[in-house]
């Protein structure tokens, strides 16, 4: 499989009053066809921004691209114009928000904002976009969709409206699905059934999917590689068994301490991860989660690692090796 997308030294900044925010700092991954990758991370280490650059959503002040490519079909979204970044969004790349009571407009209808999208990108007339409407709501479960065209976003429920948020990312038949914690907001049975939900369409439409979260309960029986986010860089990534059954980076190991686990005895208490995130307006030198690392030496609070290859498609940036000592 090759890559449909690949993202390059992405890096992201903020001009406020307060100073310059690093937000991305020099993110590369790429992600395949028909492939789900999980992005992780605590609140504030650049996941969502880090999507929300690839489709140039970035608020213009403050935000600012400041360096990096992104390539899909053969062409850099960073240096398209604006009407053809226009015809990307929302028709080859889809992207699902985490409040879909935000994110829906709440004076107009369900049926009009799913059906808008038909008529921008598919050329569909009324007719048949309204046909394809009702089609699309019912794939994604809504009961009674034909009659529910016509209702407003605050006449249906948190797990419907994220539904309708699906219905509308899938309406163009997108080649990337970008979910970015569409779950967070709702209770974990209607959790399960949105991952269902996606997992599902994903394999009758076999399109790729990035899931952004910060729940790694959500990211192991629904991804198929796994890039764990720190402070706006990358510190590990790895296909999803690898990382679960042998993490190597201490960040990773802190995340997976802190869940709950079915196959812990009871009496285990969890581990939290002490401390808190770097100022991202004013950097430390070094790895930027030295501070919080058990394992740390005086050449992690100096020098910043860049991610090597730890294991087949494992790769960490760390200065420690967590099963052999300090690496070279």
């Amino acid at each position: 499989m090759g890559a449909l997308l690949e993202v390059k030294n992405l890096e992201t900044r903020f001009f406020t009053q307060d100073g310059v925010v690093h937000a991305v700092n020099g993110i590369s991954y790429t992600l395949d066809k028909g492939e789900t990758l999980a992005i992780v991370g605590e609140s504030g280490s650049g996941k969502s921004v880090s999507v929300l650059s690839i489709l140039r959503l970035i608020p213009h002040p403050p935000g600012k691209i400041t360096g990096g490519e992104v390539w899909f079909e053969g062409k850099d979204l960073l240096k398209m114009s604006d009407s053809e970044i226009r015809h990307i969004r929302g028709n080859k790349i889809a992207m699902i928000f985490q409040d879909p009571m935000t994110s829906l407009n709440p004076v107009l209808t369900i049926g009009f904002q799913v059906m808008e999208a038909l008529q921008l990108h598919m050329g569909m007339n009324k007719q048949q976009a309204r046909e394809r409407t009702i089609e699309l709501l019912e794939m994604v479960g809504i009961p009674d969709a034909e009659k529910r065209l016509k209702d407003y976003p605050h006449q249906f429920s948190g797990g419907m409206r994220q539904r309708v948020m699906i219905a509308m990312g899938l309406a163009c038949n997108p080649q990337i699905l970008i979910a970015d914690e569409p779950t967070t907001a709702l209770d974990v049975t209607i959790q399960a059934q949105i991952v269902d939900l996606v997992k599902k369409l994903q394999k009758e439409i076999g399109m790729s999917v990035i899931w952004i979260t910060h729940d790694l309960g959500v990211v192991a029986g629904l991804a198929d590689r796994v890039i764990v986010m720190y402070a706006g860089s990358i510190v590990e990534s790895a296909p999803v068994k690898e990382l679960y059954g042998n993490p190597k980076h201490p960040y990773t190991l802190g995340l997976l301490r802190s869940i709950p686990r079915m196959d812990r005895p009871r009496k285990k208490k969890l581990t939290p991860i002490k401390g808190l995130p770097p100022n991202l307006i004013d950097m430390p030198p070094g790895c930027p989660f030295a501070p919080r690392c058990e394992y740390r030496t005086e050449r992690c609070l100096h020098e910043k690692p860049e991610l090597r290859e730890v294991g087949p498609g494992h790769r960490i940036a760390c200065w420690v090796d967590m099963e052999g000592g300090v690496a070279s």
